[in-house]
């Protein structure tokens, strides 16, 4: 992912790039990444919406999936390992969490989006 912006100013060319927050708990963070990844893989992802759908979930609200396990559901782990790896974490990993989810939440296919545009929706 680049997050370098490019903006000319005056004529001159100035880059900006966000700085990057080192992991504080590595270990629970990639355990945590690797389950997000897995449950959007494309063979899980349809499975991990659904886990949503029949909850009431919409996909955006990583809180509500952490707390009904819907992210071990779709990576195929035990029921709260994800909320405990997430628990565990700092607040500033547990925002990498969040931007990671989101991103990932972005990435899903346009027609799967289309099949379970309730969880899309916003308010």
């Amino acid at each position: 992912m680049n997050s370098r912006i490019e903006v000319t100013d005056k004529g001159k060319k100035v880059i900006f790039e966000p700085g990057v927050i080192k992991i504080e708990k590595e270990r629970e963070y990639g355990d945590l990444k690797a389950a997000i990844e897995k449950a959007f893989s494309p063979e899980r992802v349809t499975k991990f919406l659904k886990a949503l759908d029949s909850r009431g979930i919409r996909v955006r609200s990583l809180d509500a999936v952490l707390t009904t396990d819907a992210i071990d559901a779709g990576a195929g782990n035990k029921a709260g390992t994800a909320r405990s790896l997430h628990g565990s974490l700092p607040i500033s990993d547990q925002s990498q969490v969040r931007e990671l989810y989101l991103s990932k939440v972005e990435e899903v296919d346009a027609a799967l989006r289309a099949k379970f545009h309730k969880l899309y929706q916003y308010y």
